[in-house]
């Protein structure tokens, strides 16, 4: 991995990862005004979790056409946020940020009135170029590219986690327009939290109340559970084991466990990181297969928080998806968007067949 670092016009930092040397001197030539953020979180007291409110993200880039394209390298007369001819991956700071460092020069902390607890949404907020190519996508990536991705969030990763004001970092894609995406250019993004997300804690209060009254840790457990029933085993190699889950909330859920327990991707070796590259980018195939349409998806790393629990924490990845047909989405009502109790209309046993179908007709990409 060659990494070049630069700076955009408005003062945001750019990384670019070539895999060869690749002499970049980033002139980002644009008149851009200074990133303004109105970030601030606000704690609601009845679930003890924070709110992000970001009012200054209504104006962000919706959807533009292909020519357009932030994401897109800069040629000619078309400046894009990426000043160079062509890249291999790059990831850059978020014009539109939901969390920044520089929140505390505008939303002070404050406690405006009983009940009301607000404070600076402190941390970072990163976008993650998998390619120059427009209409590509991570599943339709070469080897060597997609373990780049993996090295490009290993070294965020290191890198945020040792901020003193992040909790959490949280590498993830959002893909397809059916999610909500506003860029349709293949790219995920990178949270770096002020806090521990909901999810996150629930989950490890769990995994540590567990350990305590048995010795064992949870992750494990389910992943010796899975491997040993074989039933929702979708795919597995040398390093990664991926399956559905058996209380499945998505029509499409799977999970992806390294087979040795680690807080995050920093943590991986070369022989894992290789692996990750090629079992991930057929999963992702596969993925697209179900359907016979491009999968609209939510692919979302659980890293340990940067400060605790990391001797519990098993990083992995969840992929899912809320279409359920051809033509059907999975809409969240009433019971899952009011109560968080999920009904899922597709077995997951049944759901991992069919994946383990659509893999079989996946070819196995030869590593270098």
């Amino acid at each position: 991995m060659n990494l070049t670092r630069g700076w955009l016009a408005d003062g945001r930092e750019i990384l670019f990862y070539d895999r060869a040397p690749t002499q970049r001197p980033i002139v980002d030539s644009r008149d851009l005004p200074p990133v303004s953020t109105s970030a601030q979180i606000r704690h609601d007291v009845l679930a003890d979790e924070w709110v992000a409110v970001t009012t200054h993200r209504q104006s962000r880039t919706h959807l533009p056409p292909a020519e357009l394209c932030p994401l897109c390298p800069t040629t000619g007369d078309i400046q894009t946020e990426i000043p160079e001819p062509d890249y291999d991956v790059v990831v850059f700071e978020n014009r539109f940020p939901s969390f920044a460092l520089g929140a505390a020069e505008t939303q002070p902390a404050v406690r405006a009135e009983p009940m009301d607890e607000r404070r600076p949404a402190l941390g970072r907020c990163e976008v993650v170029c998998f390619t120059s190519d427009h209409g590509g996508s991570f599943a339709g990536l070469p080897h060597d590219k997609a373990r780049l991705v993996v090295d490009a969030w290993a070294h965020r990763t290191a890198e945020l986690s040792a901020i003193p004001d992040v909790a959490q970092v949280f590498c993830f894609e959002n893909r397809g327009p059916e999610i909500g995406v506003t860029l349709h250019h293949p790219h995920g993004q990178i949270y770096a939290y002020p806090f521990v997300p909901p999810v996150t804690a629930r989950m490890l209060a769990t995994v540590r109340a567990h350990r305590d009254a048995t010795g064992d840790n949870l992750f494990g457990q389910v992943l010796a559970a899975e491997l040993l029933s074989g039933t929702r085993v979708v795919l597995q190699s040398e390093h990664w084991v991926a399956f559905v889950p058996v209380a499945a909330r998505w029509p499409v859920e799977v999970h992806l466990y390294p087979r040795r327990q680690m807080p995050d991707l920093a943590a991986l070796t070369d022989a894992e990181r290789d692996d990750l590259a090629a079992i991930y980018v057929r999963l992702l195939s596969a993925a697209d297969e179900l359907f016979g349409v491009p999968l609209p998806y939510i692919a979302a790393w659980y890293q340990a928080p940067t400060t605790r629990d990391r001797d519990i924490a098993w990083l992995h990845l969840r992929l899912t998806s809320i279409r359920r047909a051809p033509d059907k989405l999975k809409y969240l009502a009433g019971s899952e968007s009011a109560m968080g109790a999920f009904i899922n209309d597709i077995a997951p046993e049944d759901m991992a067949e069919r994946l383990r179908s659509a893999v079989s007709d996946v070819p196995i990409a030869s590593l270098p």
